[in-house]
């Protein structure tokens, strides 16, 4: 058999966000919608990008004035680029208060091509209400960004972007697991921030030269908590049963469903829907893991799983699609349909992986540093040679 070099960290890293925004543009115009309705729509599963759920997609409700489809990128890739861009000018760990210091101006201040709107605008003009939370608590309200989470309705929000604190802390989940909680606290609280924490961990550990979808998910067990923990060993007990996603979408919605407080009709959520609680959790980690594992870590197959799941299928598929680059890289990724992203989002997939690849490197490096000055601190405390 052929033998092909180890992929590199710049390998994993653009598997890794390139994987994601191809995700998140494939699920992006069947968001919110059950299976039975994307087949209906689409005359049977979706099989690559689509386009607007709607025809008059300018005037239909929910849906306008957003053009979702077509290879259009959504918030989660707008969110997970302006993550790293907040990294590049740091070019160390984050904590809430970058969140603060240099988030929060990137959606205020930075415009940038917003492919949904088909225009260019400041991020903070395209992202839902519980990204907007974020301006409002920091910027006008002044909170400890530490607790400025805490009131936000409970979501994948801060999830959705967290693939780049997995990434700077390649091959260290329990690092990575720490450090987005803290970013994560300015965002969500809960198993909102939870599950930002452990989507982390996921990408760190699909990182790792050994790693396979079920290392990855047992890394995520080991760091979850509560509700959390719970939704994914339960989602990942039925996934093993399954080797294909169509086979797969009921049983999986049916043991992610007693965590999921949004209900069965994604469109109409309960009165508990979205609320802090030690027993629930988001349902998009669970089910991209749960994609993951049916696919055996195929990168097509756990996207397509993720976005014919439908409900809030562009999140599910950004994750799904995140944690399958990081383990095999870019050439996992079916180049065309990279290609039709990059291009109708006007967006260069490649730049920011590029530069959380030199960033990572750097931390890398500065850690090590810590880590030994540490270590010759510890040496004098107590006489060790």
């Amino acid at each position: 058999m052929p033998t092909f070099p180890p992929l590199t960290l710049e390998d994993r890293t653009t598997g890794s966000l390139v994987g994601a925004a191809v995700g998140d543009a494939l699920g992006g115009p069947v968001e919110g919608w059950s299976p039975e309705q994307i087949a209906e729509r689409h005359g049977g599963r979706v099989h690559g990008i689509v386009g607007p759920f709607h025809e008059n997609w300018r005037t239909a409700r929910p849906i306008a004035p957003y053009h979702k489809g077509d290879g259009h990128i959504t918030d989660d890739t707008l969110m997970t680029h302006a993550l790293v861009r907040v990294y590049d000018a740091v070019r160390d760990h984050l904590d809430a208060y970058s969140v603060a210091e240099r988030l929060v101006p990137e959606l205020m201040e930075s415009p940038t091509w917003i492919p949904e709107l088909e225009a260019e605008a400041l991020p903070l003009q395209r992202v839902f209400l519980a990204e907007k939370w974020i301006v409002a608590r920091l910027h006008y309200g002044h909170v400890d960004p530490r607790e400025a989470g805490t009131g936000n309705i409970v979501n994948c929000g801060a999830a959705m972007y967290m693939a780049p604190v997995g990434l700077v802390n390649a091959g260290n989940p329990a690092a990575a697991y720490a450090e987005a909680i803290d970013v994560a606290g300015a965002h969500q609280s809960s198993y909102g921030r939870e599950a930002a924490g452990v989507f982390a961990a996921a990408v760190a550990a699909a990182c790792a030269p050994d790693a396979t979808p079920a290392t990855v998910v047992d890394t995520c067990l080991s760091v979850a908590k509560d509700g959390t923990r719970a939704a994914i060993e339960a989602v990942a007990e039925t996934a093993v049963r399954h080797h294909d996603f169509e086979s797969a979408l009921t049983p999986l919605r049916a043991a992610v469903a007693p965590f999921d407080t949004v209900g069965p009709d994604y469109r109409k959520p309960t009165l508990a829907a979205r609320r802090p609680s030690r027993l629930h959790s988001i349902e998009e980690l669970p089910i991209a893991l749960g994609m993951l594992l049916v696919a055996g870590g195929d990168y097509r197959h756990t996207v397509l799983g993720s976005v014919n799941y439908g409900r809030d299928c562009d999140s599910i598929a950004t994750m799904g699609g995140a944690i399958s680059g990081a383990l095999y890289g870019e050439s996992a990724i079916p180049s065309d349909w990279a290609k039709t992203v990059a291009e109708a989002s006007r967006t260069d997939l490649h730049a920011p992986p590029r530069t959380l690849a030199a960033v990572t490197r750097e931390v890398y490096a500065r850690d090590t540093r810590r880590r030994r000055a540490h270590e010759a601190t510890f040496a004098a405390l107590t006489g060790a040679p």
